[in-house]
Formats: structure tokens, sequence, C-alpha cells
């Protein structure tokens, strides 16, 4: 199945307003503290789903967020949460990020990608990441999340999440793994990863014009998210869950 029908397919599954998926306590919040401080900036958060992140983000004082997403009804449950909740300074498009035309006149003060791109090949990840550059202000940062390249390679049992390798870790790049992850009430949900190694994110930010150091952030469970539910997130202690990366923009 592709992104856009397996997402269309379980929207309501992903529409929350509190954490309730793995990874909106093993990586969600650790990336929205990397993009502080937001106050009165413009970000742009590409694949942004139901808008769980950008919501987030807009309520702590972001001037405006764009959220751009290749779902209908993604985005459909992204702009019924806004309604309702009356914030204005938020935004929404359906559009493949891959086609997406971004002018360098839309700049942004950080560009998010959250989980997005386990979604694309090699390719087009490199090509995302040149879009990224072009509409990013001097000074300012991109900031993603991926699943930790050899998880799928170190965890064999399924629950609570899990991705069903292909090949070895060489082998296997650019294949995709399909896979689950289940929210703390029971309900699961599907993903992919097109495997990609640490080699391939860097070589993408280099080759899209980004020249600094990016920082890299190996994310996993805490202790303080163990004692909230032993029995949700014992499984996974100790295991590299996902890789946060954030690199600036060089000033001109």
């Amino acid at each position: 199945m592709n992104t856009k029908d397996l997402y269309n397919s379980q929207a309501s599954d992903w529409a929350r307003n509190e954490p309730i998926l793995l990874s909106d306590y093993s990586a969600r919040p650790f990336v929205m503290d990397l993009c502080e401080p937001t106050r009165g900036k413009r970000i742009l958060d590409i694949g942004c789903g139901e808008g769980y992140v950008g919501r987030k983000i807009a309520i702590a004082g972001a001037k405006h967020v764009h959220g751009i997403d290749i779902s209908e009804k993604m985005i459909e449950a992204a702009i019924a949460n806004q309604v309702n909740s009356g914030l204005e300074n938020l935004s929404y498009a359906v559009q493949d990020i891959r086609n997406a035309e971004l002018t360098v006149a839309e700049s942004y003060d950080i560009v998010l990608g959250m989980f997005l791109f386990n979604y694309l090949s090699v390719e087009d990840t490199q090509l995302v990441m040149k879009k990224a550059f072009d509409v990013i202000k001097p000074g300012g940062y991109f900031i993603f999340s991926v699943p930790h390249p050899f998880l799928a390679f170190l965890k064999k049992d399924k629950y609570p999440f899990y991705f069903e390798a292909q090949n070895g870790y060489f082998s296997g790049r650019n294949i995709l793994f399909p896979g689950e992850i289940w929210r703390r009430d029971g309900v699961s949900v599907n993903v992919q990863c097109i495997h990609k190694t640490f080699e391939d994110y860097f070589k993408g930010l280099n080759d899209s014009g980004f020249t600094t150091m990016a920082e890299v952030y190996e994310l996993r469970i805490t202790e303080e998210q163990f004692k909230l539910d032993p029995a949700f997130f014992g499984p996974l202690m100790d295991y590299p869950l996902h890789v946060a990366f954030k690199i600036k923009k060089q000033d001109k």
C-alpha cells in the first residue's frame, strides 16, 4: 500500500491532542524542544500528518506553522482540530512534498520533518532535503527525525513497535520495511520504513547545500517514561529507537 492510501485508511487512529503513540513520548517532545525558541518564528511542517506537533508548536507561540501532507484524510483531521481549537496561526495543504512548488519567497525559520524520510527513497530524500534547504532562511534550521537505522535489525519481537527487516543492514538499503506501532490504549497502526543508513542522511544533507555540522541525537525510552507505564515501555528499554537531526543553514 502506498503512503497516501496507508494514511487515508487510518487517519482517525492518528488523531489526538495528547500523547498516546509510542513516539509521542520517545521522540516528539525531544524534537519540539530542539525547535525552541519558536515564539515569533515561521515554520514549515512537511509530512505533518494530522498536525499534532505543529499544533503544539503553534500553541507555544510560533508566528505561523504551515503543514503539508500527502494524505487528504490526515489534512482533514488537522483542519477539523484547528477549527475546534480556534488556533489562527496554522495553515494546511494537501501536497506531495516531492512535487510541491516551494518558492524562496516562502522562506521559513525552521523546516520540520517528523518521520517523513522513512517513507521516501534515498533519491527522494535528497530531493526533499534540497527543497528544505532552499526555503530555510539563512541562520534557520532544518530539524527532522527518523527511525534509528539499526533498530529493525536489533529488535526481533513486535510489541509495541517494529519494522520487518528485509535483507541486511547494507543490502537492505533503499528497501521498504513494513512495520507496526501500538498506542498505549492497545490500538495499532501500520507504518513503513524505506531503510537508509546514517551515511545516506549525511550525504543527503551535504549534497543539498548544508555546510555546518549536524547535531545528532539517538532517542530512547527514559526512566521516567518506563515508570509511567512499565508494560508498554519496558520492552523497548535500552534500544536506539529514533534519531533526531538539527542542522543550521549558514548565514550569508
